[in-house]
């Protein structure tokens, strides 16, 4: 079992392993944690861990059964917005982030790009510091049976869900060239794609293997589909945009 103890980024947003992530880093105890990360050597990775929020949202607002929120972002503690035991209000699942780019504004604020690496188990957490950190397991992926047929599978059903969401000539969506052929990046990307809820996104981060992933990808896609073309009209979507998450 490999662990690790790494500073922590609870986000209203699962974050799935090869998925770039955006953040816009305002509040003090992650200015801290990004302070922090930038006294890494150049050559060693950048590291943190991002769980999705079960409860609250990161900007730690009042809410039921959580602490009163205090009068400015700046003044939070690190566990600010969680209740008094942070780890039951995230799930348990989450990924590692690395941060190839953090820049620091001029207000002190920081932009932050992140590419998520390696699933990992929450163990435990500790809000002792300025951020919060978490003891960690890495999680491995493994394949599971049918892999890639089911891949395949996914990929055609991702098309076309593309194309009833998007409304767009089949020219216009991403092509077979574009996308992967492994099937755990094809589950992931998938994952991270669709419009699925973080429920639903947690689900499928914290599948078994990646054939389990796939299979319940499969089942969402074709069900959405099927919704989507019964639709009088839809939204404009852009599914290439990732946003940018506050904090």
């Amino acid at each position: 079992m490999t662990t690790a103890r790494l500073p922590l980024f609870p986000l209203n947003a699962v974050l799935f392993p090869g998925l770039v992530l955006p953040l816009n880093v305002f509040e003090e105890r992650y200015r801290a944690m990004m302070r922090e990360l930038l006294k890494t050597d150049d050559d060693e990775p950048r590291r943190f861990a991002v769980v999705a929020i079960r409860d609250g949202r990161e900007v730690a607002p009042t809410a039921a059964g959580m602490p009163e929120a205090v009068s400015t972002p700046a003044q939070r503690g690190p566990a600010d917005g969680f209740g008094p035991d942070p780890i039951q209000t995230f799930h348990r699942v989450g990924c590692i982030a690395d941060a190839a780019k953090i820049r620091e504004r001029p207000d002190g604020s920081f932009e932050v790009l992140a590419t998520g690496t390696t699933r990992v188990k929450l163990l435990s957490v500790d809000a002792s510091g300025p951020y919060l950190t978490a003891e960690l397991e890495e999680l491995d992926e493994e394949p599971g049976e049918e892999a890639g047929a089911l891949a395949e599978g996914v990929l055609r059903a991702f098309r076309s869900y593309q194309k009833r969401l998007a409304g767009a000539s089949e020219r216009s969506l991403t092509t077979g060239a574009d996308l992967p052929d492994d099937p755990s990046v094809v589950s992931y990307l998938v994952a991270a794609a669709a419009i699925f809820d973080i429920p639903c996104k947690q689900r499928l981060l914290q599948a078994p293997d990646t054939a389990t992933r796939l299979r319940e990808e499969l089942t969402l896609l074709r069900s959405e589909t099927a919704v989507i073309r019964h639709l009088p009209s839809l939204p404009a979507v852009d599914l290439t945009r990732a946003p940018t998450h506050p904090n």
